[in-house]
């Protein structure tokens, strides 16, 4: 007959041991994969905020127009003036000139892994009139 064999004295402890080894990796790597799904989340929310914002620049050749769409399209940001560039000021009739919108965010880090803060940018560009 087979006998299982029980756990001596000695092992009951190395679970809890190993448990705690692995678990500040494990909670790094958690944290780790949510602070970076939160920084693509704002870096995809910029570059589709500059993709609005060149898209009325290079059809409407309105650059207020642009910050204001810009700013509509990452509401949830709190995009400022500041942290928007819209080149050139005026589309002319040149058929070869782009408009380019250009935004840039200070990202404040949750848990400080990869530094306090990071700046992320987002760019559109199109051509004018087209």
């Amino acid at each position: 007959m087979l006998r299982l064999r029980t756990r001596g004295h000695r092992e009951r402890g190395a679970a809890a041991v190993e448990f705690a080894l692995v678990l500040p990796l494990l909670l790094t790597l958690v944290i780790g994969i949510a602070e970076l799904g939160r920084v693509y989340h704002i870096q995809t929310s910029l570059s589709g905020a500059a993709r609005e914002g060149v898209r009325v620049m290079a059809l409407q050749n309105d650059a207020a127009d642009a910050r204001d769409t810009v700013q509509d399209a990452a509401a949830h940001l709190a995009v400022t003036d500041d942290q928007i560039s819209v080149t050139p000021t005026a589309c002319t009739d040149a058929s070869a000139q782009t408009a380019t919108v250009t935004v840039t965010y200070p990202v404040q880090l949750l848990f400080g892994l990869l530094g306090s803060s990071i700046t992320l940018t987002g760019k559109g560009t199109m051509r004018c009139h087209g």
